[in-house]
């Protein structure tokens, strides 16, 4: 007898879990392929790391504007970036209390050998896309919806339409 799939009969519902799932599901993959080059890396620090090495020293805030993600997302991978030795802060000479991060030798030299990979990354994320119809256009489209409304909003309209008991 099959096992049901829980999240995937939920649908809508479960659609949190269905992404945490899938992005889970990537990020090993992700790691796999690191270790089988014989690095260790953290799928998490790519968007960091490869920020500093496209566009040089920036600042926390203006990573996480570029990443879409929080400023404590970044600070946090900071952190941990800055312990394995592959970034350093340095005070930014046009502002004083701000602080910018930028890549260190070894990062610099991690980053040029990976290149090769995160170029084999976006080839076959960019077939994957292909394969599954578009699904980098539906995620767009999925942030834009939640950019119009949150889905908490979508949920309390929808409890208050049923009307609470």
């Amino acid at each position: 007898m099959a096992i049901m799939d829980y999240v995937r009969t939920k649908a809508g519902a479960a659609l949190g879990a269905r992404l945490r799932r899938l992005s889970e599901r990537l990020d090993n993959d992700a790691a796999r392929a690191y270790a089988a080059q014989g690095v260790e890396f953290e799928q998490r620090w790519f968007g960091v790391l490869n920020q500093l090495a496209l566009n040089g020293p920036m600042s926390v805030g203006a990573l996480a504007e570029a990443l879409g993600i929080t400023h404590v997302s970044v600070s946090q991978t900071r952190v941990s970036l800055e312990k394995v030795g592959l970034i350093r802060q340095e005070p930014d000479a046009s502002d004083a209390r701000r602080r910018l991060l930028s890549l260190s030798p070894r990062g610099k030299a991690l980053a040029a050998r990976l290149a090769p990979l995160w170029a084999a990354f976006e080839q076959a994320s960019l077939a994957l896309d292909a394969e599954v119809g578009g699904l980098g256009d539906a995620l767009a489209r999925l942030e834009a919806a939640l950019e119009r409304q949150s889905l908490f909003e979508r949920i309390t309209a929808a409890y208050d339409a049923r009307g609470r008991r």
